[in-house]
């Protein structure tokens, strides 16, 4: 029997930017109740829980849009009129039994056909379904979402931080295999790569959108006020309006083929001002762009792809395996990064230890073509737990840059030279302590590596758990990856007496020895 779901606070320091202003909303506690509700009414499978709490959600923040647009513009035809007018969320407040469930079910089934609904918004409604099927539960679940003060608070839009630590829930569970990357460590590889509001920005496996999220919130942090940023809010007010609308309407880009985690995703993109964001439902490494994107390059690249997968052979693009010649997701995914990385663009992406080390011809090929095509800046090892307690594989964040212009020599055939290469130096930094236990419970601590991976990044600063490496070393030892293979060993010198003194010490004890042998032979006599 499942337990009910319980709320994790190391999981929430994870998931929230500005905690303080949530917790003082009451909006967690809202959160945990409607959550109980829907596992002692039958739902108790997270995904399915948050799904639903997904469209319900929607469908009351479309008919606050739609009012509040209706009172500023005489002119403004409302979404929910018509025959569409039934489907308002007001109406649903005022149901029960099972005139409340006919109403939910079917608004969530034919919502997709609404006119006037974003791509993003049919494609969340798409073959969308109720799984509240207990009358009561379904009434409580409305009322609650209906009862949630879910204004600004303290000048804080919470909505968003609301959406996070529902999902949270769902890496509290790891139902189905489905957990996210700690927001700590996606924080972490957003701010090494940087980006920037002209950027497009893409994660070609983005679950719940927790990376452009963030990459967004960078952005925000990075062109707001500084006495803004001590207050605690990251408005982006320093942003143009070109800048906005760049943002808003063609900077990110995400793409998954899961339908329900492209519905997460989608929402939680639209619950952080990103209701126009680009999210599609596909397989890059097999369905490519189609139509859509042809030919897309972007700018950025932040991702953390399935491992451990096979993808069938007759199914895999043939550009993208192109000398390759493997199935393996992961090898396929650091294909798919170098290539549609823009010129000067840059890459943040984790990988299983295995890509590093891995002695298969496709490993090592990949290796050389990410070493001499790319700038592979750094490779940071990441704590085995840092997943737990759904895995327990070892995992390392990859930052590389796509030059500007093509390197030239090594790979055009010029053997035994380096100056063709990308890469000249890679940066090493073993990161043991990520603020959390390495247990399955992962509790915060004290011992933290991050903010020391941050303070030497810019100057690629070595100490106890940092060194950089020549490209020839590399190289020279078949293009590994391997930190342990690099990392310099540490010799301590002992302080010794001179000779002299330690003849001198020896020949006193063999007098002391000699003495007491003596005096024991005076004994025995």
């Amino acid at each position: 029997m499942r337990k009910p779901p319980t709320q994790s606070d190391s999981v929430v320091a994870q998931a929230l930017a500005t905690p303080s202003n949530f917790f003082s909303s009451g909006l967690r506690q809202k959160v945990d109740q409607l959550m109980n509700i829907l596992w002692a009414g039958g739902v108790n499978n997270p995904m399915d829980s948050i799904e639903q709490i997904s469209y319900l959600l929607f469908l009351r923040l479309l008919t606050e849009k739609d009012n509040v647009l209706a009172s500023l513009d005489k002119k403004y035809t409302c979404i929910f009129s018509g025959k569409w007018s039934r489907y308002a969320w007001g109406n649903f407040v005022t149901l029960t039994g099972d005139q409340l469930f006919n109403a939910v079910r079917d608004a969530i089934e034919k919502l997709h056909e609404l006119p006037s609904l974003t791509e993003t918004g049919k494609l969340l409604f798409s073959r969308a379904t109720l799984k509240i099927y207990d009358r009561p539960t379904l009434r409580a679940v409305v009322q609650a979402i209906h009862d949630m003060d879910l204004s600004a608070h303290d000048g804080h839009d919470l909505k968003g931080d609301m959406y996070e630590y529902l999902l949270s829930k769902l890496s509290a569970s790891g139902t189905n295999g489905q957990f996210r990357t700690p927001r700590h460590i996606i924080d972490l590889m957003v701010s090494l790569v940087d980006p920037e509001p002209k950027h497009r920005i893409c994660d070609p496996a983005c679950g719940t959108a927790g990376f452009l999220i963030s990459a967004f919130t960078h952005i925000l942090r990075q062109h707001t006020k500084p006495a803004d940023l001590k207050r605690g809010l990251a408005d982006g007010g320093l942003l143009k309006p070109a800048q906005w609308k760049f943002l808003e309407e063609h900077a990110f880009t995400g793409f998954d083929n899961d339908a329900n985690m492209v519905k997460i995703a989608i929402l939680n993109l639209y619950l952080h001002q990103l209701e126009k964001a680009r999210v599609s439902m596909l397989n890059p490494l097999t369905t490519g762009f189609g139509g859509a994107y042809p030919g897309q390059r972007f700018d950025i690249i932040l991702a953390n792809p399935p491992f451990a997968g096979k993808v069938q052979d007759e199914s895999i693009l043939s550009d993208l395996n192109y000398k390759l010649n493997t199935r393996a997701t992961e090898l396929l995914f650091l294909k798919w990064f170098i290539d549609h990385l823009a010129p000067g663009g840059r890459a943040g992406v984790i990988v299983p230890n295995g890509v590093l080390f891995g002695s298969t011809n496709a490993a090592t090929s990949l290796r050389e073509l990410l070493l001499t095509e790319c700038d592979l800046q750094a490779v940071i090892s990441l704590p085995s737990g840092v997943f737990k307690p759904y895995s327990g594989v070892g995992t390392a964040a990859l930052i590389f840059v796509r030059p500007l212009a093509p390197a030239m020599g090594e790979r055009a055939g010029v053997r035994g030279e380096l100056r063709g290469t990308a890469t000249k130096s890679v940066w090493f930094y073993d990161l043991t302590a990520d603020g959390y236990s390495l247990d399955d419970k992962r509790t915060p601590i004290e011992a933290n590596d991050i903010p020391d991976v941050l303070a030497k990044w810019e100057k690629r600063e070595e100490g106890p758990n940092s060194y950089g490496v020549s490209i020839k070393k590399i190289r020279e030892n078949d293009w590994s990856l391997a930190a342990g293979r690099y990392k310099p060993v540490t010799v301590e010198t002992a302080n010794h007496d001179a000779p002299k003194k330690i003849l001198a010490d020896i020949l006193a004890i063999e007098e002391r020895i000699t003495a007491k042998l003596n005096s024991l032979q005076v004994m025995l006599k």
